[in-house]
């Protein structure tokens, strides 16, 4: 779990296909890297990713092909700078939002605003992520924690700030960029909830009224 507050940008160091839909990308990330351990997770531009060695102040991890297929981390190369962040702790302040490192889907950078000191930048969202993206609501995009200022049937918009446009990689995209999407998973949740009915089973219990109560809706 994350709270979408980038730690610092890292540097690709090697991207190495392991496999026909695998690869194993090494991160150069002094911040990161300096407690890091085996089996630790790092997010890497809002994916969760398992630190398998560590070197140099670099750490290695795997990315297997569903992760290449749902997010925008198919087209790293060596040189990229990406947003890094380690596993928050039970103490960890919660500067952004809860962030699992689960990536949506990919969006694109449609436009950018420049104003005196900050930017407004609007995505293009897929459709079907549409339903979790409210005004004012919480969104991860490469991993970092943002509030949504505006919302359409496939795109969003969001204000950055300059700390965000320094020290993040949101900085320097520009218009048809890919970006990694995680929307808000209490969302998801609600939905669900409200969404799911089963019908009673052999363990459940009557339903049993308090006397004198009146049926929801009105007398019978």
């Amino acid at each position: 779990m994350f709270t979408g507050i980038v730690e610092e940008l890292g540097e690709v160091v090697q991207v190495t296909q392991t496999a026909e839909d695998s690869a194993l990308v090494a991160i150069r990330g002094s911040v990161v890297a300096a407690d890091a351990r085996h089996g630790d997770s790092i997010a890497v531009n809002g994916v969760c990713l398992t630190v398998v060695d560590l070197a140099d102040g670099a750490f290695t991890a795997d990315v297997m092909g569903e992760t290449l297929r749902r997010s925008a981390l198919g087209g790293l190369r060596p040189g990229d700078r990406v947003n890094l962040e380690r596993a928050a702790t039970l103490g960890s302040r919660l500067g952004g939002h809860l962030v699992q490192g689960h990536v949506d889907g990919i969006g694109e950078v449609l436009a950018r605003e420049p104003a005196a000191r900050w930017e407004t930048v609007r995505f293009r969202l897929p459709t079907d992520l549409a339903r979790y993206v409210v005004t004012k609501g919480s969104i991860a995009v490469d991993g970092v924690s943002l509030t949504v200022a505006g919302v359409g049937s496939d795109w969003f918009e969001v204000g950055l700030i300059p700390t965000t446009l320094g020290l993040t990689t949101l900085g320097s995209r520009g218009v048809g960029d890919a970006v990694n999407v995680e929307v808000d998973v209490l969302a998801k949740y609600v939905e669900r909830l409200l969404g799911g009915h089963r019908p009673a089973g052999p363990g459940d219990l009557p339903a049993v009224g308090l006397p004198g109560a009146v049926p929801v809706g009105g007398p019978a």
